[in-house]
């Protein structure tokens, strides 16, 4: 029987168009949704790579958080295309966490969910909605128990 888990994740992909000045919002998860990102020191890894995405001058990141098993990320496109960004940044990370971990193969589920943030957007709600998800899935009781999140506003 195939794995249709992520029958649509190719899909995803097609007819996706980015803008540099434009915000969105980004989802991506760990292949089988396994809870490689529980551990503190694996997911730094991560965080060390999407700074550099914004050191690189790629995005200005607006809000995150990263949880057990994926990543919510509302960020400000500054050049080159989402794609691109988000193929480097599961390549980099994988090779990093795989080689942390002593893994090897693929770590993120192919594709990645994103959102436009339209003009009328409150981006500051958005990012609200982004770092309560550890309160919302019951990890922790408030968002400052939670060490894995930032946003560029004093929430």
């Amino acid at each position: 029987m195939p794995d249709n888990r992520n029958a649509h994740a190719g899909s995803l992909r097609h007819g996706r168009i980015s803008h540099p000045g434009y915000a969105y919002l980004v989802t991506t998860a760990i292949a089988d949704r396994r809870p490689l990102l529980a551990d503190f020191h694996t997911a730094r890894l991560l965080v060390e790579e999407m700074r550099e995405a914004c050191t690189a001058g790629l995005i200005e990141s607006l809000a995150w958080v990263v949880m057990p098993d994926h990543l919510h990320w509302l960020l400000m496109l500054q050049q080159g295309s989402l794609s691109s960004l988000m193929k480097q940044i599961k390549a980099r990370s994988s090779r990093r966490i795989n080689q942390h971990l002593g893994l090897a193969g693929r770590l993120w589920q192919p594709g990645y969910h994103d959102r436009a943030a339209r003009s009328d957007d409150d981006l500051r709600a958005m990012a609200r909605y982004i770092i309560a998800n550890p309160v919302r899935a019951g990890i922790v009781e408030t968002v400052g128990d939670y060490p894995l999140w930032d946003a560029a506003w004093l929430l």
